[in-house]
C-alpha cells in the first residue's frame, strides 16, 4: 500500500488563513485577496510598457483595473481531424466565457495532439507517446512564458490527460482539467455496440470469414458506424482510464469523467469552471497540495476496479514525478493485491463509458469504494472541497450505486477477478519488470513457443498468411518497439485486435517491450524492461524458445540456460536508430525506460 503522508495535508489546506494562503510579496498588503500573483509581474512594473502595451491589444485588458484581474490560460488540445478533439476548442470557447464572467480574464491557446486511433499500426504512432511530453512542455512553456496566474486544461486522446496533468504538476500553479468527454457507441445492423476497437477488429474477422463479399461487407458497416460523434473512444481503453484516474486525483470537477461528449452536462461542466477557479486562485489552492500520495493511491485502485489500461502505469508515474512523488512498479501491485476487479466494461467486457454515466457515474463508483474504505476521502481536491465532501453531494443528489438494476459495475464481493488485472511481471526476460493485462478470461497462466518479429508488419504479415494457427500456443515477440527503439514505445492494438479478431485469443500471447493500448485485450504483456534496443533480453529471444508467464505468482521466464543467454549476448549488436534528428531523435535522447514511467526530464 503506498504511505498516505504527504507534506500538505488536505485538511491542513483548508485551515490555512486567506492571507497565508495569498500574500506572495511584502510589498502588498491588502485584506483582499491577490488573484494576479504572476502576472502583475509583467502588468504592474512601470519598467514593463512593452508587456502592458501589447496585453493592451489583446482582448482581455480593456482598461487599467483589468490588470489587477488574475490571467488565466486555456489550453484546448484541439484538432478537428480527430474525434477524440475536434470539439474542444468550442469547450474552450465555453470555457472562457465561464472565466470571464467570473471576473477573471481568458487566453486561449492550444497544444497538438496525436490521434492514437488514426496512427495506429503505422510509422505515425511513433509520435504518440512523445505527445505527451510535448503537450506538457508546451502548456508548462506557454503558461510560464506568459506568467499566468491559472491554468485550465481541456484534453481529449489518450496521451492529452497525462500530459496537461503533468504541465500542472511542474507548474504548480492553480488548475483544473477539463475531460472532452467519452464518444456514444456506433450501431450498425446485427452490432448495437460498436467502437474504434470493433473496426480493428473487423479485418481479423474478415481474414477469418475468409474474405468473402459478404464479410467485406460487415467490415465496411463496422467500419462506417464505429465513431458516431465527437468524444474519445468510449470503452474503459486509455483516454477514459486516465479521465477517471484525474477524477480520483481531485484534478477535475465531480463528475467531469463520466459525461459523454455531446450531453448537456458537459456544458454545464464548462459553465461551473469560472467560479471554481476563482475559488483556487483566491485561496491559493495548488496541484501539489491536491495531487498527494494518498490521491495517487485513489487513482491506482480505482483503475484496477474499472479495468483500465497498462497505460495508467506508465502515465501515472509521470505525473506523480511532476509533482515530486516518485511511484514504483511494487507500489501498483501492491494496491492489484488487494483491490478486484468489478467492472464489465469494453475491451473485455460488455459495456462503455455512456453505460457508466447512465448508472450515476464515476462519482457513484468513488463513492461506493469510499463506503468500503477502500480509497481515502479526505484528499482536497480543485473544488476547494475534500473528495468526500463531493461525494456526499453527489450522492444526495443521485444516489447510492444500485446492483438490483444494473450488471455494469459488480459488487465486490462478487467480482470479475479477485485481484487486479494489471500484474507487475518480472524474470529472466524481464527484470526490469513488465506490465500485463490479465482480466483472467483467458487465463491466468500461459506457456508457449516463441515467435520473434521485429516490426509490426512482419506480424501482420504472418497472420495473413495463415502461419500463426489455432490449437498452437504461441508466445508472439514484438521487439525493437521501446522507447528508445520504436522509438516512442508505439501501442500494439492492430497485432491484438487481429489476433481475437481471428479468434486466437486462447492460443496466442503478446509479449512487447512496447506498448498496448487500452483497447487490447487478451493476453497481453507489455513494457519489458530493459528493451531490446539497449540490449534486453528480449532482444535475445529465438522462434521456437518456450516462454511462461505466471500471473499468479508474477513471473516471466524465458526458459533457456543462462549460459546459452550469454552465448547469445555475445553476438547481438546493437540495430541502428530509426531516426537520427528531428523531434523523437531528442526523445531517443532523453526518454527513461518504462519502469520510470518514460519521462524525458528526469
Amino acid at each position: 500500500m503506498l504511505s498516505t503522508s504527504s507534506s500538505l495535508p488536505a485538511r491542513s489546506i483548508l485551515r490555512r488563513s486567506p492571507r497565508r494562503l495569498l500574500s506572495t510579496s511584502s510589498a502588498v498588503c491588502s485584506e483582499r485577496p491577490i488573484l494576479n500573483r504572476y502576472s502583475r509581474t509583467v502588468t504592474k512594473p512601470k519598467d514593463q510598457g512593452a508587456s502592458q502595451a501589447m496585453l493592451y491589444d489583446t482582448d482581455g485588458i480593456r482598461n487599467d483595473e483589468d490588470f489587477d484581474k488574475a490571467m488565466v490560460g486555456i489550453a484546448s488540445v484541439w484538432y478537428e481531424g480527430n474525434p477524440c478533439n475536434k470539439h474542444l476548442l468550442g469547450l474552450g470557447q465555453h470555457i472562457k466565457k465561464s472565466v470571464v464572467d467570473a471576473g477573471l480574464i481568458g487566453y486561449q491557446f492550444g497544444t497538438v495532439g496525436v490521434s492514437d486511433g488514426i496512427s495506429m499500426g503505422t510509422s505515425g504512432m511513433t509520435y504518440s507517446l512523445q505527445s505527451r511530453d510535448l503537450i506538457a512542455d508546451q502548456v508548462e512553456t506557454a503558461a510560464g512564458g506568459h506568467w499566468l496566474d491559472g491554468m485550465v486544461v481541456v484534453p481529449g486522446c489518450d496521451k492529452n490527460m497525462p500530459g496537461v496533468l503533468m504541465a500542472l504538476g511542474r507548474l504548480n500553479r492553480p488548475g483544473i482539467m477539463v475531460y472532452g468527454g467519452t464518444i456514444r457507441p456506433g450501431s450498425c445492423e446485427g452490432a448495437p455496440q460498436l467502437d474504434l476497437v470493433s473496426a480493428f477488429q473487423s479485418y481479423g474477422k474478415y481474414l477469418q470469414a475468409g474474405k468473402t463479399e459478404e464479410a467485406e461487407r460487415e467490415r465496411y458497416n463496422t467500419v462506417r458506424h464505429a465513431c458516431p460523434g465527437p468524444g474519445a473512444c468510449g470503452g474503459m481503453y486509455t483516454a477514459n482510464t486516465m479521465a477517471s484516474a484525474a477524477e480520483a486525483l481531485g484534478m477535475t470537477l465531480t463528475g467531469s469523467s463520466s459525461f459523454p461528449a455531446e450531453y448537456p452536462e458537459k456544458l454545464q461542466e464548462c459553465a461551473a469552471v469560472g467560479p471554481a477557479m476563482r475559488n483556487l486562485l483566491e485561496k491559493n489552492i495548488l496541484p501539489r497540495d491536491i495531487m498527494t500520495r494518498a490521491a495517487f493511491e485513489n487513482a491506482i485502485v480505482l483503475t484496477m476496479i474499472l479495468g483500465g489500461s497498462t497505460n495508467a502505469v506508465l502515465h501515472l508515474t509521470a505525473i506523480a514525478h511532476s509533482v515530486g512523488i516518485k511511484l514504483t512498479l511494487e507500489d501498483y501491485q501492491a494496491v492489484s493485491d488487494r483491490i478486484p476487479f468489478i467492472a464489465d466494461l469494453k475491451p473485455s467486457g460488455k459495456y462503455v463509458m455512456e453505460d457508466v454515466y447512465k448508472i450515476g457515474g464515476i462519482p457513484k463508483i468513488l463513492a461506493y469504494l469510499l463506503k468500503n474504505k477502500l480509497i481515502d476521502g479526505n484528499i482536497l481536491t480543485v473544488t476547494g472541497r475534500t473528495l468526500g465532501e463531493n461525494l456526499d453531494r453527489w450522492t444526495h443528489e443521485h444516489g447510492e450505486l444500485e446492483f438490483s438494476r444494473q450488471d455494469v459495475i459488480r459488487p465486490l464481493e462478487k467480482p470479475i477477478k479477485e485481484t487486479g488485472h494489471l500484474r507487475i511481471l518480472k524474470g529472466n526476460l524481464a527484470p526490469g519488470g513488465a506490465v500485463a493485462k490479465i482480466t483472467g478470461k483467458e487465463g491466468l497462466a500461459f506457456t508457449g513457443k516463441a515467435r520473434t518479429f521485429d516490426s509490426e508488419d512482419e506480424f501482420v504479415q504472418a497472420v495473413e498468411s495463415g502461419s500463426i494457427k489455432k490449437g498452437e500456443k504461441t508466445v508472439v515477440v514484438l521487439r525493437y518497439l521501446g522507447p528508445k527503439g520504436g522509438p516512442g514505445m508505439p501501442e500494439m492494438l492492430k497485432p491484438t485486435s487481429l489476433i481475437m479478431g481471428a479468434g486466437l485469443g486462447h492460443d496466442v500471447a503478446c509479449l512487447t517491450d512496447g506498448r498496448f493500448s487500452g483497447g487490447s485485450h487478451g493476453f497481453c504483456i507489455g513494457h519489458v524492461v530493459p528493451e531490446a534496443q539497449v540490449g534486453g533480453p528480449i532482444a535475445l529471444v529465438r522462434d521456437g524458445d518456450t516462454i511462461s508467464v505466471d500471473a499468479v505468482k508474477n513471473t516471466i521466464e524465458l526458459q533457456v540456460s543462462p549460459e546459452e543467454l550469454e552465448r547469445r549476448r555475445a553476438e547481438w549488436t546493437a540495430p541502428p536508430l530509426k531516426v537520427r534528428q528531428g523531434t523523437l531523435y531528442k526523445y531517443i535522447k532523453l526518454v527513461e525506460n518504462a519502469s520510470q514511467g518514460c519521462i524525458t526530464d528526469a
